[in-house]
């Protein structure tokens, strides 16, 4: 069963089970909820979701460092992202998405982003060429994306499940 984690909440510790970001489209909740449609397609999967998209988010709060609200929510995202064994992105239509596309820029060298980009993305072709050069898988739909993740996360349990346990030889 999925665990679907929101900011404020703590992070999971490193565990057996694959943790997922949920990094894409927001814009400051004007995008469609495509995080809560992943999690329901993923709620039967022995997964942590870590989804950015906080409940009590307030769009008011000052966007500063010395603002410990927003300051909090940054702090889980980079922490976030930094944890997850896959970066699952989504850029859809109608989105500009500017901290996604930061926090691309950032992981592009990682190995662990699977990204959904609607060929209509206002910067699509950008995000062909870093795709591209860091071979990062490039989907054009959320269910193609949503296919190759499960492949993903059976890769990443077929080999933890196949790993010795710390601290034991074979």
């Amino acid at each position: 069963m999925a665990q679907h984690l929101k900011p404020p909440a703590p992070l999971p510790a490193a565990g057996p089970t694959p943790v997922v970001f949920l990094a894409g489209s927001i814009d400051m909740g004007a995008a469609e909820d495509w995080q809560a449609a992943v999690a329901e397609q993923l709620q039967a999967e022995d997964v942590i979701l870590l989804n950015p998209r906080r409940d009590d988010w307030d769009a008011s709060w000052v966007q500063r460092i010395d603002n410990p609200p927003f300051r909090e929510q940054v702090e889980w995202e980079l922490d976030g992202l930094a944890r997850a064994d896959v970066i699952f992105m989504f850029l859809g239509e109608g989105s500009k998405a500017p901290i996604s596309l930061l926090e691309l820029g950032l992981h592009a060298q990682s190995g662990t982003i699977i990204l959904c980009c609607s060929p209509q993305f206002w910067r699509r072709g950008n995000v062909e060429v870093l795709c591209h050069r860091h071979d990062i898988p490039l989907l054009d739909r959320l269910e193609d994306g949503l296919a190759m993740l499960r492949q993903r996360l059976d890769a990443i349990r077929d080999h933890r499940s196949s790993a010795p346990a710390e601290g034991k030889t074979a």
